[in-house]
C-alpha cells in the first residue's frame, strides 16, 4: 500500500486503472477532457478580465447570436431574449461538461463505484446519478467510491460543483449590472438627443457650450465604464432592448457622433474643452476595441453628419469642405461605430429618429 497522508493507494485499485479495457481507459481520457475544457473555458470568461471570454464560450456567443438574428429581421423584438438565452446556455454547457466529464472518469475503472446494496453492475444511469448527486447534494445515494482513490475522486467533484455555482452565481450578478449600466448610460445620452445632430444643438445656449463641460465629464466617465464591461464580460454584446432609449449602441453612435462634430464641425473658439472631448472620444475607442474580436468593420461608410441641422440652430460650423477632409480621416472608426449598432439590431441614426 502507497501512503500520501490521509490518501492510501493500495497496488489493487493503481492496478484498476492500468488494466482497464481500452473502453474504459477512453472514457477516462475523455472525461479528463471534458472537465478541462469546462474548467478553463468557466475560469477565462469569469476571473481573466483581460481576456474577455474563453474559446468555448466565445464561439458559442457568436453561433447562437447569428442563429438568432437569421430567425427574424433586424427589427424582430425576439432578440431581445438573446442576451439571457445566450448567458443560460453558457451556464448550461459549462455543468453539461462538468457533469459529463464526471460520469465519464468514474467509467474509467470498473471498481469506481459499488452499489451499497448487491443489485449488480453499476449502469450509465447510476454514474450520472451519483456524479449529479455528489456535485450538488453532497451525498452519495445508492453507490459509493470503490477504493480511497476514487473517494479523493468524489470529493473533487463535489469541490467543482460548489466551484461551479460559486462563479456561476457571481458570473450571472456581474452581467447583470452590466446590463443595467448599459441601460443607465443610454438614457442618459438618448435623453439628451437621439441623433449627435440633436445632441450638439441641445448643449447650444446661444453663445457657447460652457454647460456641455460637465455633461462631457459624466458621460465619458460612463463610458469608460461601459467599455471595461463589454471587455470583461463580450456576452454584453448581444443584450438587446427592443426599447431605443435603452439601446447603449444607439447611445455610443450618438454619443461619438456628437463628439465629432464637436471637434471637427465646430470652431476652436466655441467648443466645448478640448481636453474633456479627447478623453470622451478615447473612451469611445476603448469601448469600439471591445467588439474588434468578434464584429468586423461595415463595408460602407455612415452618412456624414448634417452641418446644416447645426447652422439651422445657430451653432458656428466649420466648412462643409474642411468637415469633410476631418470625416475622411475617421472612414474605420465610422464604419466600427455603424458595424456595432448594426450588429445590436438597429439601424443607423437618421432624421426621421427625433
Amino acid at each position: 500500500m502507497v501512503s500520501f497522508g490521509f490518501l492510501s493507494v493500495t497496488p489493487g485499485a493503481v492496478e484498476s486503472l492500468s488494466s482497464t479495457g481500452p473502453v474504459r481507459l477512453l472514457s477516462l481520457v475523455v472525461g479528463i477532457g471534458c472537465l478541462s475544457v469546462a474548467i478553463v473555458d468557466l475560469f477565462w470568461t469569469i476571473l481573466w478580465d483581460d481576456k474577455g471570454a474563453g474559446p468555448l464560450s466565445s464561439r458559442l456567443m457568436v453561433s447562437a447570436w447569428h442563429r438568432l438574428r437569421t430567425l427574424g429581421d433586424e427589427r424582430d423584438q425576439g432578440l431581445s431574449i438573446g442576451g439571457p438565452l445566450i448567458l443560460a446556455l453558457n451556464l448550461f454547457v459549462w455543468v453539461g461538461l462538468i457533469w459529463l466529464g464526471w460520469t465519464l472518469v468514474f467509467a474509467g475503472s470498473e471498481d469506481a463505484l459499488v452499489h451499497s446494496r448487491p443489485t449488480g453492475p453499476v449502469t450509465w444511469i447510476g454514474r450520472f446519478y451519483f456524479v449529479a448527486q455528489t456535485m450538488f447534494t453532497m451525498g452519495n445515494g445508492d453507490f459509493y467510491p470503490g477504493t480511497s482513490l476514487w473517494q479523493v475522486a468524489a470529493a473533487l467533484t463535489t469541490a467543482s460543483g460548489m466551484l461551479f455555482v460559486t462563479l456561476g452565481v457571481s458570473y450571472v450578478i456581474s452581467v447583470l449590472d452590466g446590463v443595467t449600466g448599459r441601460r443607465s448610460y443610454a438614457n442618459s445620452v438618448l435623453g439628451i438627443g437621439k441623433r449627435g445632430e440633436t445632441f450638439v444643438t441641445t448643449g447650444w445656449n446661444g453663445e457657447d457650450f460652457d454647460q456641455f463641460d460637465h455633461l462631457l465629464d459624466t458621460l465619458s466617465a460612463e463610458l469608460s465604464d461601459l467599455g471595461a464591461q463589454h471587455k470583461i464580460h463580450p456576452i454584453l454584446h448581444y443584450y438587446h432592448s427592443d426599447e431605443l432609449l435603452d439601446s447603449s449602441a444607439r447611445a455610443v453612435v450618438v454619443f461619438d457622433e456628437a463628439l465629432t462634430l464637436l471637434r471637427f464641425g465646430v470652431p476652436e473658439e466655441h467648443r466645448p474643452n478640448d481636453a474633456l472631448i479627447a478623453s470622451a472620444r478615447s473612451n469611445a475607442e476603448s469601448y469600439l476595441n471591445a467588439y474588434t474580436d468578434t464584429i468586423e468593420p461595415a463595408d460602407q461608410v455612415p452618412p456624414a453628419p448634417d452641418l446644416d441641422h447645426l447652422r439651422e440652430a445657430g451653432v458656428p460650423t466649420v466648412s462643409d469642405a474642411e468637415f469633410a477632409d476631418a470625416l475622411a480621416d475617421l472612414d474605420e472608426r465610422r464604419r466600427q461605430l455603424r458595424a456595432v449598432i448594426e450588429a445590436s439590431g438597429r439601424e443607423w441614426p437618421s432624421g426621421s429618429d427625433d
